[in-house]
């Protein structure tokens, strides 16, 4: 029983010094889409119309919660106490998924729904998602493949937008890589909706 006490009282006083992780940030940033579905709205595709939205490839800089900054050409740091609540190709693919639902009034179904009719389908490569230190701005690059149809030739092509920003602190971040996410999306929702 003494035994059993002491193991237990030793436990519980190193429970407060064991740390598993670094602290989290005061708050986790996300993305938010400027164009949205309208709730309650149905939205219906005809074989081979509907729109797959697949999750962008990352290099290995931005597979991570952390937003980097360019410092240099050959150096990356990443912003303090910055942390995405997901991945950054994640996030990305759904504001895409929502903007391009949004503006094209296509059915966007989910890399899980992928099986039921992939109809178009978006592939690509968040090549930058983070801040350049040199120009002082958020730095969206997205290399997007299309496939319009099952055999069809695909087309790729390069979107990119930078927003300045003020600061490079998370808030000051977030909001700019909010607002080039939204450019590239926009365009992206163009491209598709011809």
């Amino acid at each position: 029983m003494t035994r059993t006490l002491l193991a237990l009282s030793a436990a519980i006083s190193l429970a407060g010094c064991i740390s598993f992780g670094a602290e989290p940030p005061p708050v986790l940033l996300t993305l938010t889409a400027t164009a949205r579905v309208a709730p309650g709205a149905t939205l219906s595709a005809d074989p081979g119309k509907a729109v797959t939205v697949l999750v962008p490839r990352v290099s290995q800089a931005l597979a991570t919660n952390r937003v980097p900054v360019q410092a240099s050409p050959t150096s990356i740091a990443y912003v303090k106490d910055a942390q995405w609540v997901e991945t950054p190709n994640r996030l990305f693919q759904q504001l895409l998924s929502e903007t391009i639902e949004s503006q094209t009034g296509r059915q966007v179904l989910s890399p899980r729904q992928y099986s039921m009719d992939p109809g178009i389908r978006i592939s690509g490569q968040l090549t930058r998602f983070g801040v350049d230190a040199a120009s002082r701005s958020a730095v969206v690059t997205y290399d997007a493949a299309i496939a319009r149809s099952e055999g069809a030739a695909v087309e790729t092509r390069r979107f990119e937008a930078r927003v300045p920003v003020s600061r490079i602190e998370a808030d000051s971040v977030a909001a700019g890589l909010n607002e080039a996410a939204n450019q590239v999306a926009a365009e992206v929702a163009g491209w598709i909706g011809r």
